[in-house]
């Protein structure tokens, strides 16, 4: 673990380099610890792959003053709640996914086999962010590598799922994307009238399933 300044207001810590599911859970418990603090000063605590990153009011607090409680949770071990795991129904390739044939032609397989892999793992939620809601889910199967768009489209639809390297999203609104799209589910990932206002949240798991 690593704590290092972020500009004039954040604190960075920092847990590894790379996307990995041990490390997921260094960062959802240093979160825990985080937000049971309640630091005075603190405007955000923002998980992510690797990293957790406070948010500080400069006027309020500073590096020095935070940096004695934050280290004190390295070796916390909070009581976490397991994670709630998701299923997703996707409508695979045609008018769903129109990037089905290429990934299916880069990896070499079958769009069968695409489908039956993609929806094989329980993915793990590594960070919410892009836009309100939009999962990053992995590890994707690494015979599912695929590059991202080297143009990225002006808009895919609302629901949208994507794979892009070792990860794979849903697009919870109508938005840019550099992914590859291979299908589309109905399931609303945000609705602002409810609370959370995202269904899925840092570690949370998902299963897609055939539609």
């Amino acid at each position: 673990m690593r704590i290092e300044p972020y500009g004039e207001n954040g604190i960075r810590i920092l847990f590894g380099d790379r996307i990995d599911v041990d490390i997921l859970q260094q960062v959802k418990t240093y979160y825990s610890f985080l937000k049971s603090l309640d630091l005075h000063g603190i405007v955000e605590i923002i998980p992510s792959f690797v990293t957790c990153l406070v948010i500080f009011d400069p006027r309020v607090t500073s590096y020095e003053t935070l940096l004695p409680a934050i280290e004190k949770g390295d070796g916390w071990i909070p009581e976490l709640a397991p994670p709630a795991l998701y299923e997703i129904p996707v409508m695979y390739g045609g008018e769903y996914g129109p990037d089905l044939e290429f990934v299916c032609e880069y990896c070499g397989l079958t769009e069968d086999e695409v489908i039956e892999l993609h929806t094989a793992s329980v993915y793990s939620v590594f960070a919410v962010g892009f836009l309100p809601g939009f999962p990053y889910l992995g590890p994707l199967d690494r015979r599912l590598f695929t590059p991202r768009l080297e143009t990225a489209r002006l808009k895919v639809p609302e629901g949208s799922v994507g794979i892009a390297q070792l990860q794979t999203g849903v697009y919870p609104f109508e938005s840019p994307s550099g992914w590859r799209i291979i299908g589309k589910t109905e399931r609303t990932l945000f609705d602002y009238r409810r609370r959370p206002h995202s269904l899925l949240k840092l570690g949370d798991l998902v299963k897609f399933v055939r539609q």
